[in-house]
């Protein structure tokens, strides 16, 4: 009898971590996704964010473990964590960015990757949306609760279009945002 409660628990235990490796956002590097998109086009969020910042760790520990928002990612977008103060080099449409006032004897905040500048980010955290073709569309900065990242993620997969004449994207988020009604 022991050793079936053994072996049941054990079941359960190895169900429950294969379950929570499962439930969690398939970050991937802006190399893998300039990859992923020659097979499967999908837009791109990308979480920039830094080490020392708290805003972006609630973000990782109170909204990235959403199971709404997990999902709803994995579903429909290319998920990138890019850490703005990294020293690696990354390649993005072609074009290489370093960081080339990183010190790896600086404790805290660090040189800024040139990407992070590149996309306009100047606070922490900000996420990045892009469209099917990887090109910028906007970036959002701030902590946002999964609610309120509801709005976006579904907003630039299933309202925003390329097709939005610059002077109607306002006009058309507006529209949504008022109206939108989140479920998360």
């Amino acid at each position: 009898m022991r050793t079936l409660f053994a072996a049941a628990i054990l079941c359960l235990g190895i169900n429950f971590n294969l379950h929570a490796q499962e439930a969690k956002i398939h970050w991937m590097s802006v190399e893998e996704v300039e990859k992923a998109m020659e097979s499967e086009k999908r837009p791109v969020m990308m979480d920039v964010y830094t080490t020392w910042c708290g805003p972006c760790k609630m973000m990782m520990a109170n909204t990235f473990t959403n199971p709404n928002v997990i999902s709803y990612i994995n579903k429909n977008y290319y998920a990138v964590k890019f850490d703005a103060e990294q020293p690696n080099k990354v390649v993005y449409q072609g074009k290489e960015y370093n960081n080339p006032t990183y010190d790896p004897n600086r404790r805290g905040r660090n040189g800024v990757h040139e990407l992070s500048r590149a996309l306009k980010v100047n606070a922490y955290p900000t996420i990045v949306y892009f469209d099917e073709d990887f090109k910028i569309i906007t970036a959002n900065s701030g902590y946002k609760q999964p609610r309120q990242l509801e709005m976006y993620l579904k907003f630039f997969n299933e309202v925003f279009s390329r097709d939005i004449e610059n002077e109607n994207i306002q006009k058309v988020w507006d529209n949504y945002s008022s109206k939108f009604a989140g479920s998360w």
